[in-house]
Protein backbone atom coordinates (compact mmCIF):
# COMPACT_ATOMS: atom_id res chain seq x y z
CA UNK A 1 0.00 0.00 0.00
CA UNK A 2 1.21 3.72 -0.83
CA UNK A 3 2.32 5.35 2.05
CA UNK A 4 0.16 8.18 2.67
CA UNK A 5 1.35 11.93 2.77
CA UNK A 6 0.46 15.33 3.26
CA UNK A 7 -1.57 17.35 0.80
CA UNK A 8 0.51 19.18 -2.02
CA UNK A 9 3.89 17.31 -0.23
CA UNK A 10 5.90 14.52 -2.64
CA UNK A 11 6.40 11.36 -0.90
CA UNK A 12 9.66 10.77 0.19
CA UNK A 13 12.35 10.46 -2.44
CA UNK A 14 10.14 12.11 -5.21
CA UNK A 15 11.80 14.81 -7.49
CA UNK A 16 14.09 14.76 -9.65
CA UNK A 17 17.64 13.64 -8.72
CA UNK A 18 20.39 11.62 -10.39
CA UNK A 19 18.80 8.18 -12.31
CA UNK A 20 20.12 5.04 -10.46
CA UNK A 21 20.68 2.21 -12.04
CA UNK A 22 21.16 -1.42 -10.60
CA UNK A 23 24.92 -1.62 -10.43
CA UNK A 24 25.00 2.01 -9.42
CA UNK A 25 22.92 0.97 -6.18
CA UNK A 26 25.39 -2.46 -5.62
CA UNK A 27 27.86 0.56 -5.60
CA UNK A 28 26.48 2.44 -3.27
CA UNK A 29 25.87 -0.32 -0.84
CA UNK A 30 29.26 -1.47 -1.28
CA UNK A 31 31.85 0.15 1.69
CA UNK A 32 34.84 0.90 -1.04
CA UNK A 33 31.81 1.84 -3.66
CA UNK A 34 32.88 -0.70 -6.39
CA UNK A 35 30.25 -3.25 -7.35
CA UNK A 36 30.02 -5.85 -5.06
CA UNK A 37 31.62 -8.66 -6.54
CA UNK A 38 32.78 -6.95 -9.76
CA UNK A 39 36.31 -6.58 -10.91
CA UNK A 40 35.51 -2.99 -11.81
CA UNK A 41 38.74 -0.69 -13.14
CA UNK A 42 39.83 2.28 -10.68
CA UNK A 43 38.23 4.68 -12.50
CA UNK A 44 34.90 2.71 -12.27
CA UNK A 45 35.60 1.95 -8.60
CA UNK A 46 35.99 5.62 -8.31
CA UNK A 47 32.99 6.45 -10.71
CA UNK A 48 31.09 4.42 -8.62
CA UNK A 49 32.34 6.21 -4.90
CA UNK A 50 31.28 9.49 -6.68
CA UNK A 51 27.91 8.48 -7.38
CA UNK A 52 27.19 7.07 -3.54
CA UNK A 53 28.85 10.36 -2.57
CA UNK A 54 26.38 12.50 -4.17
CA UNK A 55 23.43 10.27 -3.77
CA UNK A 56 24.74 10.03 0.27
CA UNK A 57 24.57 14.51 -0.06
CA UNK A 58 21.23 14.88 -1.55
CA UNK A 59 19.41 11.83 0.00
CA UNK A 60 20.36 11.95 3.42
CA UNK A 61 18.26 8.85 3.89
CA UNK A 62 15.32 10.88 3.67
CA UNK A 63 16.10 13.01 6.46
CA UNK A 64 15.40 16.21 4.93
CA UNK A 65 12.33 15.28 3.56
CA UNK A 66 11.19 13.95 6.84
CA UNK A 67 12.28 17.28 8.52
CA UNK A 68 10.30 19.41 6.46
CA UNK A 69 7.53 17.31 5.46
CA UNK A 70 6.45 16.79 9.22
CA UNK A 71 6.37 20.62 8.75
CA UNK A 72 3.68 20.77 5.88
CA UNK A 73 6.80 22.08 3.80
CA UNK A 74 9.02 21.41 1.16
CA UNK A 75 12.65 20.65 1.21
CA UNK A 76 15.43 23.05 -0.01
CA UNK A 77 16.01 21.34 -3.08
CA UNK A 78 12.23 20.68 -3.93
CA UNK A 79 11.46 24.15 -3.39
CA UNK A 80 14.76 24.83 -6.42
CA UNK A 81 12.61 22.58 -8.60
CA UNK A 82 9.75 23.61 -8.46
CA UNK A 83 10.57 27.42 -8.82
CA UNK A 84 12.54 26.93 -11.95
CA UNK A 85 12.22 25.21 -15.41
CA UNK A 86 11.74 21.44 -15.37
CA UNK A 87 15.38 20.21 -15.30
CA UNK A 88 17.38 22.89 -15.44
CA UNK A 89 18.78 23.25 -12.04
CA UNK A 90 22.45 22.67 -12.04
CA UNK A 91 23.89 22.76 -8.40
CA UNK A 92 27.03 23.52 -6.78
CA UNK A 93 29.23 22.49 -3.68
CA UNK A 94 26.98 19.45 -2.86
CA UNK A 95 30.20 17.85 -0.83
CA UNK A 96 30.87 21.26 0.77
CA UNK A 97 31.07 20.95 4.57
CA UNK A 98 31.72 22.87 7.68
CA UNK A 99 35.22 23.43 9.12
CA UNK A 100 34.78 23.92 13.01
CA UNK A 101 35.65 21.06 15.82
CA UNK A 102 33.80 22.73 18.69
CA UNK A 103 30.91 21.73 20.40
CA UNK A 104 31.49 18.42 19.20
CA UNK A 105 30.80 19.60 15.31
CA UNK A 106 33.32 17.70 13.95
CA UNK A 107 30.82 14.58 14.39
CA UNK A 108 28.36 16.01 12.63
CA UNK A 109 30.28 16.85 8.84
CA UNK A 110 26.79 16.59 6.64
CA UNK A 111 27.55 17.76 2.62
CA UNK A 112 26.25 20.48 1.74
CA UNK A 113 26.26 22.24 5.12
CA UNK A 114 22.59 23.78 5.02
CA UNK A 115 21.89 25.37 1.78
CA UNK A 116 21.51 24.54 -1.69
CA UNK A 117 23.05 26.74 -4.38
CA UNK A 118 23.12 26.52 -8.11
CA UNK A 119 21.74 27.91 -11.01
CA UNK A 120 18.94 27.06 -13.66
CA UNK A 121 16.17 28.88 -15.86
CA UNK A 122 13.04 30.37 -15.48
CA UNK A 123 10.86 31.12 -18.55
CA UNK A 124 14.26 30.22 -20.28
CA UNK A 125 16.24 32.72 -18.77
CA UNK A 126 19.19 32.41 -16.40
CA UNK A 127 18.55 32.82 -12.30
CA UNK A 128 21.02 31.53 -9.19
CA UNK A 129 19.32 30.24 -6.46
CA UNK A 130 20.16 29.89 -2.99
CA UNK A 131 17.89 27.95 -0.91
CA UNK A 132 18.38 27.44 2.83
CA UNK A 133 18.12 23.34 4.31
CA UNK A 134 16.56 23.99 7.73
CA UNK A 135 16.61 20.11 8.58
CA UNK A 136 20.97 20.67 8.89
CA UNK A 137 21.66 22.44 11.88
CA UNK A 138 18.26 24.54 11.52
CA UNK A 139 19.65 25.83 8.20
CA UNK A 140 21.75 28.04 10.67
CA UNK A 141 24.58 29.90 8.56
CA UNK A 142 28.40 29.29 9.21
CA UNK A 143 31.26 30.02 7.09
CA UNK A 144 31.40 27.45 4.67
CA UNK A 145 27.12 28.01 4.49
CA UNK A 146 28.03 32.32 3.70
CA UNK A 147 30.85 31.06 1.29
CA UNK A 148 28.52 29.16 -0.77
CA UNK A 149 26.00 31.89 -0.77
CA UNK A 150 28.65 34.28 -1.90
CA UNK A 151 30.04 32.39 -4.72
CA UNK A 152 26.33 32.12 -6.23
CA UNK A 153 25.93 36.02 -5.74
CA UNK A 154 29.34 36.91 -7.10
CA UNK A 155 28.48 34.45 -10.01
CA UNK A 156 24.88 35.96 -10.71
CA UNK A 157 26.46 39.45 -10.76
CA UNK A 158 29.39 38.70 -13.03
CA UNK A 159 27.06 37.01 -15.70
CA UNK A 160 24.02 39.47 -15.45
CA UNK A 161 21.69 37.00 -13.90
CA UNK A 162 18.91 37.57 -11.06
CA UNK A 163 19.68 36.30 -7.76
CA UNK A 164 16.77 34.41 -6.07
CA UNK A 165 17.29 33.88 -2.10
CA UNK A 166 14.79 31.31 -0.38
CA UNK A 167 15.09 31.88 3.50
CA UNK A 168 14.74 29.30 6.01
CA UNK A 169 17.14 30.06 8.25
CA UNK A 170 17.57 29.96 12.15
CA UNK A 171 20.24 32.70 11.71
CA UNK A 172 23.57 32.45 12.80
CA UNK A 173 25.44 29.24 14.18
CA UNK A 174 26.30 29.49 17.41
CA UNK A 175 29.06 26.80 17.28
CA UNK A 176 30.96 28.90 15.13
CA UNK A 177 30.90 32.29 16.62
CA UNK A 178 32.31 35.24 15.41
CA UNK A 179 33.21 33.59 11.64
CA UNK A 180 29.29 33.54 11.13
CA UNK A 181 28.96 37.07 11.95
CA UNK A 182 31.53 37.92 9.48
CA UNK A 183 29.61 35.54 6.51
CA UNK A 184 26.63 37.72 7.50
CA UNK A 185 28.62 40.57 6.75
CA UNK A 186 30.00 39.06 3.47
CA UNK A 187 26.55 38.95 2.07
CA UNK A 188 25.33 42.32 2.92
CA UNK A 189 28.16 43.64 1.07
CA UNK A 190 27.55 41.83 -1.62
CA UNK A 191 23.85 42.59 -1.67
CA UNK A 192 24.84 46.15 -1.75
CA UNK A 193 27.53 46.15 -4.82
CA UNK A 194 24.60 44.15 -6.55
CA UNK A 195 22.32 46.75 -5.74
CA UNK A 196 21.00 47.98 -9.32
CA UNK A 197 22.90 45.88 -11.28
CA UNK A 198 20.97 42.82 -10.51
CA UNK A 199 17.63 41.87 -9.28
CA UNK A 200 17.82 40.40 -6.21
CA UNK A 201 14.68 38.71 -4.79
CA UNK A 202 14.08 37.13 -1.53
CA UNK A 203 10.97 34.90 -0.19
CA UNK A 204 10.49 34.00 3.43
CA UNK A 205 9.45 30.45 3.73
CA UNK A 206 10.55 29.61 7.25
CA UNK A 207 12.42 31.62 10.35
CA UNK A 208 14.37 34.84 9.28
CA UNK A 209 15.55 36.46 12.34
CA UNK A 210 18.21 38.56 14.04
CA UNK A 211 20.60 39.96 11.52
CA UNK A 212 19.70 37.28 8.93
CA UNK A 213 17.38 40.27 8.27
CA UNK A 214 19.19 42.67 6.86
CA UNK A 215 19.83 40.73 3.45
CA UNK A 216 16.40 40.06 2.37
CA UNK A 217 15.61 43.99 3.26
CA UNK A 218 18.19 44.78 1.31
CA UNK A 219 17.04 42.98 -2.31
CA UNK A 220 14.75 44.48 -4.20
CA UNK A 221 11.92 42.65 -3.47
CA UNK A 222 10.56 40.23 -0.73
CA UNK A 223 7.82 37.66 -0.89
CA UNK A 224 6.47 35.88 2.45
CA UNK A 225 4.04 32.75 2.62
CA UNK A 226 1.33 33.31 5.18
CA UNK A 227 2.04 31.11 8.37
CA UNK A 228 4.72 30.01 7.43
CA UNK A 229 7.84 32.88 7.34
CA UNK A 230 8.48 35.26 9.78
CA UNK A 231 10.70 37.96 10.09
CA UNK A 232 11.75 40.09 13.08
CA UNK A 233 15.09 41.54 14.75
CA UNK A 234 14.35 39.95 18.39
CA UNK A 235 12.09 37.43 19.35
CA UNK A 236 9.37 37.24 21.60
CA UNK A 237 10.73 35.82 24.52
CA UNK A 238 13.22 39.07 24.58
CA UNK A 239 10.85 41.36 24.08
CA UNK A 240 9.09 39.49 27.42
CA UNK A 241 12.37 39.86 29.11
CA UNK A 242 13.26 43.30 28.01
CA UNK A 243 9.63 45.07 27.71
CA UNK A 244 7.54 42.61 29.32
CA UNK A 245 5.05 42.51 26.13
CA UNK A 246 3.69 39.50 25.17
CA UNK A 247 3.55 38.44 21.52
CA UNK A 248 3.34 35.65 19.64
CA UNK A 249 6.02 34.82 16.48
CA UNK A 250 3.06 35.49 14.26
CA UNK A 251 2.11 38.72 15.59
CA UNK A 252 5.40 39.90 15.73
CA UNK A 253 6.66 39.06 12.18
CA UNK A 254 4.40 37.43 10.37
CA UNK A 255 3.46 37.76 6.63
CA UNK A 256 0.46 39.53 7.49
CA UNK A 257 2.49 42.14 9.61
CA UNK A 258 4.92 42.62 7.13
CA UNK A 259 2.72 43.04 4.16
CA UNK A 260 0.20 45.02 5.81
CA UNK A 261 1.77 47.53 8.42
CA UNK A 262 5.28 47.26 8.09
CA UNK A 263 6.39 47.36 4.58
CA UNK A 264 9.17 45.33 5.07
CA UNK A 265 7.42 42.39 2.20
CA UNK A 266 6.01 43.08 -1.03
CA UNK A 267 3.94 39.96 -1.47
CA UNK A 268 2.18 37.64 -0.03
CA UNK A 269 1.30 33.82 -1.05
CA UNK A 270 -1.37 31.41 1.00
CA UNK A 271 1.31 28.48 0.03
CA UNK A 272 4.71 28.09 -1.15
CA UNK A 273 3.91 27.06 -5.12
CA UNK A 274 2.27 30.48 -5.18
CA UNK A 275 4.72 32.24 -3.96
CA UNK A 276 7.03 30.54 -7.15
CA UNK A 277 4.21 31.52 -9.54
CA UNK A 278 4.73 34.95 -7.87
CA UNK A 279 8.26 34.96 -8.66
CA UNK A 280 8.17 33.62 -12.26
CA UNK A 281 5.38 37.08 -12.70
CA UNK A 282 7.54 39.14 -11.54
CA UNK A 283 10.42 38.10 -13.29
CA UNK A 284 9.08 38.68 -16.58
CA UNK A 285 8.65 42.37 -16.46
CA UNK A 286 12.40 42.58 -15.26
CA UNK A 287 15.56 42.55 -17.37
CA UNK A 288 18.77 39.95 -16.26
CA UNK A 289 20.54 42.85 -15.12
CA UNK A 290 20.87 47.06 -15.87
CA UNK A 291 22.82 46.60 -19.26
CA UNK A 292 19.23 45.31 -20.76
CA UNK A 293 16.06 46.32 -22.08
CA UNK A 294 13.00 44.81 -19.88
CA UNK A 295 11.97 41.87 -22.04
CA UNK A 296 9.34 42.59 -24.87
CA UNK A 297 6.08 39.91 -24.63
CA UNK A 298 3.73 40.63 -27.64
CA UNK A 299 0.34 40.93 -27.34
CA UNK A 300 -2.95 40.65 -29.53
CA UNK A 301 -4.23 43.97 -27.42
CA UNK A 302 -4.73 46.55 -30.00
CA UNK A 303 -2.23 49.00 -29.47
CA UNK A 304 -5.25 52.25 -30.65
CA UNK A 305 -7.86 50.37 -28.37
CA UNK A 306 -10.26 52.87 -27.19
CA UNK A 307 -12.25 52.12 -23.96
CA UNK A 308 -15.63 53.73 -23.96
CA UNK A 309 -16.15 52.95 -20.34
CA UNK A 310 -13.23 55.15 -19.47
CA UNK A 311 -15.41 58.22 -20.50
CA UNK A 312 -17.01 58.14 -17.20
CA UNK A 313 -15.50 56.55 -15.08
CA UNK A 314 -14.74 60.32 -13.15
CA UNK A 315 -17.47 60.81 -10.81
CA UNK A 316 -19.23 64.15 -11.13
CA UNK A 317 -19.20 64.41 -7.35
CA UNK A 318 -15.30 65.91 -7.31
CA UNK A 319 -15.59 64.50 -3.40
CA UNK A 320 -16.30 60.95 -4.39
CA UNK A 321 -13.95 58.18 -5.06
CA UNK A 322 -13.50 55.94 -7.64
CA UNK A 323 -10.95 53.28 -8.09
CA UNK A 324 -7.71 54.04 -9.67
CA UNK A 325 -6.79 50.48 -10.40
CA UNK A 326 -10.00 49.92 -12.53
CA UNK A 327 -8.49 52.90 -15.08
CA UNK A 328 -4.72 50.79 -15.04
CA UNK A 329 -6.62 47.93 -15.91
CA UNK A 330 -8.47 49.09 -18.89
CA UNK A 331 -5.33 51.01 -20.37
CA UNK A 332 -2.80 48.08 -19.77
CA UNK A 333 -2.43 45.25 -22.35
CA UNK A 334 -5.01 42.43 -21.73
CA UNK A 335 -5.91 44.30 -18.41
CA UNK A 336 -2.81 42.49 -16.62
CA UNK A 337 -1.81 44.43 -13.74
CA UNK A 338 1.05 43.07 -10.98
CA UNK A 339 0.78 45.03 -8.09
CA UNK A 340 3.57 45.82 -5.78
CA UNK A 341 2.30 45.68 -1.92
CA UNK A 342 -0.87 45.73 -2.84
CA UNK A 343 -1.82 45.66 1.22
CA UNK A 344 -0.13 48.47 2.00
CA UNK A 345 0.02 52.23 1.96
CA UNK A 346 -2.96 51.70 -0.04
CA UNK A 347 -3.91 55.18 -0.89
CA UNK A 348 -0.43 55.03 -3.77
CA UNK A 349 -0.65 52.24 -6.12
CA UNK A 350 2.47 50.66 -7.12
CA UNK A 351 3.27 47.53 -9.83
CA UNK A 352 3.91 46.35 -13.17
CA UNK A 353 1.77 46.14 -16.55
CA UNK A 354 3.03 46.10 -20.19
CA UNK A 355 2.18 48.70 -23.21
CA UNK A 356 2.20 47.28 -26.62
CA UNK A 357 4.21 44.24 -24.90
CA UNK A 358 6.77 47.00 -23.37
CA UNK A 359 7.06 46.29 -19.15
CA UNK A 360 6.26 49.85 -17.63
CA UNK A 361 6.01 50.36 -13.60
CA UNK A 362 3.29 52.19 -12.84
CA UNK A 363 2.52 54.31 -9.94
CA UNK A 364 -1.06 55.91 -9.19
CA UNK A 365 -3.33 57.34 -6.69
CA UNK A 366 -6.05 56.00 -5.42
CA UNK A 367 -8.99 58.11 -4.41
CA UNK A 368 -10.54 55.48 -2.51
CA UNK A 369 -8.08 55.61 0.34
CA UNK A 370 -7.28 58.81 2.15
CA UNK A 371 -8.74 60.16 -1.11
CA UNK A 372 -5.69 59.24 -2.66
CA UNK A 373 -3.62 62.23 -0.31
CA UNK A 374 0.24 61.28 -0.22
CA UNK A 375 1.21 60.41 3.42
CA UNK A 376 4.48 59.06 5.38
CA UNK A 377 4.09 55.56 4.32
CA UNK A 378 3.15 56.16 0.64
CA UNK A 379 5.89 58.63 -0.19
CA UNK A 380 8.36 55.68 1.02
CA UNK A 381 6.50 52.90 -0.93
CA UNK A 382 6.50 55.40 -3.68
CA UNK A 383 10.17 56.20 -4.01
CA UNK A 384 11.59 52.26 -3.54
CA UNK A 385 9.16 51.35 -6.62
CA UNK A 386 10.29 54.34 -9.06
CA UNK A 387 14.19 53.81 -7.84
CA UNK A 388 13.68 50.02 -8.74
CA UNK A 389 12.46 50.72 -12.06
CA UNK A 390 14.67 53.49 -13.06
CA UNK A 391 17.58 51.55 -11.96
CA UNK A 392 16.54 48.12 -13.96
CA UNK A 393 15.40 50.63 -17.55
CA UNK A 394 11.61 50.31 -16.78
CA UNK A 395 9.66 53.16 -18.35
CA UNK A 396 7.39 55.05 -15.84
CA UNK A 397 3.34 55.98 -16.34
CA UNK A 398 2.10 57.74 -13.45
CA UNK A 399 -1.95 58.37 -13.04
CA UNK A 400 -2.31 61.25 -11.08
CA UNK A 401 -5.60 62.51 -8.38
CA UNK A 402 -3.93 63.62 -5.44
CA UNK A 403 -5.57 66.19 -3.13
CA UNK A 404 -2.13 66.87 -1.40
CA UNK A 405 0.16 65.64 1.07
CA UNK A 406 -1.66 64.51 4.49
CA UNK A 407 -2.53 66.87 6.67
CA UNK A 408 -2.08 66.56 10.90
CA UNK A 409 0.30 66.29 13.85
CA UNK A 410 1.00 62.22 13.44
CA UNK A 411 2.30 62.85 9.49
CA UNK A 412 4.54 66.17 10.84
CA UNK A 413 5.93 64.69 14.12
CA UNK A 414 6.47 61.61 11.88
CA UNK A 415 8.66 63.30 9.37
CA UNK A 416 6.70 63.93 6.44
CA UNK A 417 8.36 66.37 4.94
CA UNK A 418 11.80 64.82 4.58
CA UNK A 419 9.89 61.33 3.17
CA UNK A 420 7.53 63.21 0.97
CA UNK A 421 10.80 64.19 -0.56
CA UNK A 422 12.11 60.58 -1.23
CA UNK A 423 8.99 60.66 -3.55
CA UNK A 424 10.34 64.03 -4.88
CA UNK A 425 13.70 62.85 -5.39
CA UNK A 426 13.18 59.53 -6.59
CA UNK A 427 10.99 61.65 -9.27
CA UNK A 428 13.63 63.99 -10.44
CA UNK A 429 16.56 61.19 -10.47
CA UNK A 430 14.95 58.73 -12.64
CA UNK A 431 16.18 59.37 -16.37
CA UNK A 432 13.90 56.50 -17.71
CA UNK A 433 11.27 57.63 -19.85
CA UNK A 434 8.49 59.09 -17.81
CA UNK A 435 4.62 59.74 -18.23
CA UNK A 436 2.02 61.27 -16.35
CA UNK A 437 -1.95 61.01 -17.18
CA UNK A 438 -3.81 63.48 -14.51
CA UNK A 439 -7.10 62.53 -13.85
CA UNK A 440 -8.69 64.80 -11.57
CA UNK A 441 -7.36 66.20 -8.56
CA UNK A 442 -3.50 67.44 -8.95
CA UNK A 443 -3.34 70.31 -5.87
CA UNK A 444 -0.31 71.68 -4.29
CA UNK A 445 3.01 70.24 -4.04
CA UNK A 446 1.68 66.94 -4.40
CA UNK A 447 1.15 67.83 -7.80
CA UNK A 448 5.04 68.95 -8.56
CA UNK A 449 5.75 65.57 -6.83
CA UNK A 450 3.61 63.10 -8.87
CA UNK A 451 6.01 63.23 -11.81
CA UNK A 452 5.36 66.85 -12.92
CA UNK A 453 6.55 68.80 -16.59
CA UNK A 454 8.27 70.54 -14.23
CA UNK A 455 11.06 68.04 -12.44
CA UNK A 456 11.43 66.42 -16.28
CA UNK A 457 8.61 64.06 -17.40
CA UNK A 458 8.74 63.47 -20.82
CA UNK A 459 5.19 63.64 -21.63
CA UNK A 460 2.38 64.63 -19.16
CA UNK A 461 -1.48 65.00 -20.29
CA UNK A 462 -4.61 65.61 -18.59
CA UNK A 463 -8.41 64.50 -18.85
CA UNK A 464 -10.82 67.26 -19.16
CA UNK A 465 -12.06 66.33 -15.58
CA UNK A 466 -8.68 67.51 -14.53
CA UNK A 467 -8.40 69.80 -11.34
CA UNK A 468 -4.34 71.27 -11.68
CA UNK A 469 -4.10 74.10 -8.44
CA UNK A 470 -2.67 75.11 -5.99
CA UNK A 471 -5.31 73.94 -3.45
CA UNK A 472 -8.93 72.84 -3.82
CA UNK A 473 -11.41 75.25 -5.24
CA UNK A 474 -13.17 75.57 -1.60
CA UNK A 475 -10.01 76.27 0.43
CA UNK A 476 -8.38 78.47 -2.18
CA UNK A 477 -12.14 80.49 -1.63
CA UNK A 478 -11.56 80.50 1.93
CA UNK A 479 -8.19 82.27 2.06
CA UNK A 480 -8.74 84.73 -1.11
CA UNK A 481 -12.12 85.97 -0.40
CA UNK A 482 -12.04 85.24 3.62
CA UNK A 483 -13.66 88.59 4.31
CA UNK A 484 -15.96 88.79 1.11
CA UNK A 485 -17.81 86.18 2.33
CA UNK A 486 -17.87 87.47 6.15
CA UNK A 487 -19.18 90.61 5.19
CA UNK A 488 -22.15 88.89 3.01
CA UNK A 489 -25.38 88.73 3.67
CA UNK A 490 -25.29 85.13 2.45
CA UNK A 491 -21.87 83.42 3.56
CA UNK A 492 -22.91 80.66 2.53
CA UNK A 493 -24.53 81.39 -0.95
CA UNK A 494 -21.60 83.75 -1.63
CA UNK A 495 -19.10 80.87 -0.95
CA UNK A 496 -20.75 78.58 -3.22
CA UNK A 497 -20.57 81.44 -5.69
CA UNK A 498 -17.22 81.50 -5.46
CA UNK A 499 -16.35 78.10 -5.79
CA UNK A 500 -17.97 77.83 -9.06
CA UNK A 501 -16.29 80.62 -10.06
CA UNK A 502 -12.55 79.36 -8.86
CA UNK A 503 -13.09 75.90 -10.17
CA UNK A 504 -14.55 77.42 -13.68
CA UNK A 505 -11.44 79.65 -13.80
CA UNK A 506 -8.48 77.45 -12.46
CA UNK A 507 -9.60 74.11 -11.50
CA UNK A 508 -9.12 72.49 -14.92
CA UNK A 509 -6.34 71.44 -17.19
CA UNK A 510 -6.38 74.66 -19.64
CA UNK A 511 -4.46 76.92 -17.76
CA UNK A 512 -2.24 74.73 -17.30
CA UNK A 513 -1.65 73.75 -20.95
CA UNK A 514 -1.87 77.16 -22.28
CA UNK A 515 1.32 77.35 -20.58
CA UNK A 516 3.30 73.99 -21.38
CA UNK A 517 2.98 72.64 -17.98
CA UNK A 518 0.65 69.54 -19.91
CA UNK A 519 1.33 68.45 -23.51
CA UNK A 520 -2.56 67.53 -24.36
CA UNK A 521 -6.20 67.62 -23.30
CA UNK A 522 -7.07 63.86 -23.99
CA UNK A 523 -10.92 61.69 -24.33
CA UNK A 524 -10.14 59.57 -21.16
CA UNK A 525 -10.29 56.38 -23.53
CA UNK A 526 -7.97 57.71 -26.21
CA UNK A 527 -5.44 57.14 -23.32
CA UNK A 528 -3.80 53.59 -24.09
CA UNK A 529 -3.25 54.98 -27.46
CA UNK A 530 -1.82 58.11 -26.30
CA UNK A 531 0.70 56.29 -23.74
CA UNK A 532 1.89 53.64 -26.56
CA UNK A 533 3.05 56.46 -29.06
CA UNK A 534 4.54 58.23 -25.99
CA UNK A 535 6.21 55.18 -25.32
CA UNK A 536 7.81 54.51 -28.65
CA UNK A 537 8.87 58.12 -28.70
CA UNK A 538 10.79 57.93 -25.88
CA UNK A 539 12.17 54.37 -26.17
CA UNK A 540 15.84 56.02 -26.69
CA UNK A 541 15.93 58.45 -24.10
CA UNK A 542 19.00 59.78 -23.09
CA UNK A 543 19.86 61.95 -20.18
CA UNK A 544 23.87 63.07 -19.38
CA UNK A 545 23.96 63.66 -15.33
CA UNK A 546 26.67 65.98 -13.71
CA UNK A 547 29.40 64.35 -12.88
CA UNK A 548 29.31 62.90 -9.05
CA UNK A 549 29.75 60.00 -6.86
CA UNK A 550 26.23 59.85 -5.61
CA UNK A 551 23.01 61.97 -4.27
CA UNK A 552 21.82 61.88 -0.91
CA UNK A 553 18.51 60.97 -0.73
CA UNK A 554 16.18 62.08 2.33
CA UNK A 555 16.35 59.73 4.70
Amino acid sequence: MAKATRPGIPPAGAGDRPALSAADLRAASSDDGAAAGSPGSVTERKINLLRKRRYDAIQRGGAAERSQHRKSKLTARERIERLLDPGSFVETDTFAVHRTNNFGMDEKRIRGDGVVTGWGTIEGRQVFVFSHDASVFGGSLGEVFAEKVCKIMDLATRTGSPCIGINDSGGARIQEGVVSLAGYAEIFYRNVESSGVIPQISLIVGPCTGGAVYSPAMTDFILMVRKVGYMFITGPDVIKVTTGEQVTFEQLGGSDVHNQRSGVAHFIANTEDESFAQIRELLSYLPSNNREKPPLRPTLDDPHRADPELQGIIPDNPNQPYDMRAVITRVVDEGRFLEVMPYHAQNLITGFARLDGHPVGVVGNQPRVLAGALDIDASIKGARFVRFCDAFNIPLVTFVDVPGFLPGTAQEYGGIIRHGAKLLYAYCEATVPKLTVITRKAYGGAYDVMCSKHIRADYNVAWPTAEIAVMGPQGAVNIIFKRDIAASADPAARAAQLIDEYREQFANPYYAAERGYVDDVIEPKQTRAVLISALSMTQDKRVLRPERKHGNIPL
